[in-house]
């Protein structure tokens, strides 16, 4: 079987996961606590949608997490640490609306930036550890 990249370059893909994760660990200043899937498909689900989203919702932002009760442990977390925003929702009062804190916001805008940078990065050293097959 003939393979698209070589070792060389499947490590570099590697390396630039570890470094888009030290970069995510700086988000939360190193806080491992938050070096989770959970709290990856959370926060950068929410990050994605700009707006409040219900409660509801949020939990199935966690993919790896079936059970709604665990999910909710981890939002909750994160509304305690005020990471999140918890608001009352003013078309349905049975619902809760959450949202990035402004300041989490900017910080994973900033996180973001970095994470582009990256894979510009690994993209040219790609081709340094070998041919890239072209893009199509």
């Amino acid at each position: 079987m003939a393979f698209k990249y070589n070792p060389a370059q499947r490590r570099q893909y590697l390396t630039m996961l570890d470094r888009i994760g030290e970069h995510w660990l700086a988000v939360f200043g190193d806080d491992q606590e938050f070096y989770s899937t959970a709290y990856w498909d959370l926060f950068t689900n929410i990050w994605r949608t700009e707006e409040p989203v219900r409660k509801t919702d949020a939990l199935k932002f966690m993919r790896a997490i079936r059970s709604a009760h665990t999910a909710g442990k981890y939002l909750e977390v994160a509304i305690k640490r005020g990471i999140v925003v918890e608001t009352a929702n003013p078309k349905d009062a049975r619902s809760r609306l959450v949202q990035l804190a402004p300041e989490m916001r900017a910080r994973l805008d900033k996180f973001f930036d970095s994470a582009v940078d990256e894979m510009r990065e690994a993209r040219k050293r790609l081709g340094e550890k070998g041919p890239v097959p072209e893009d199509s």
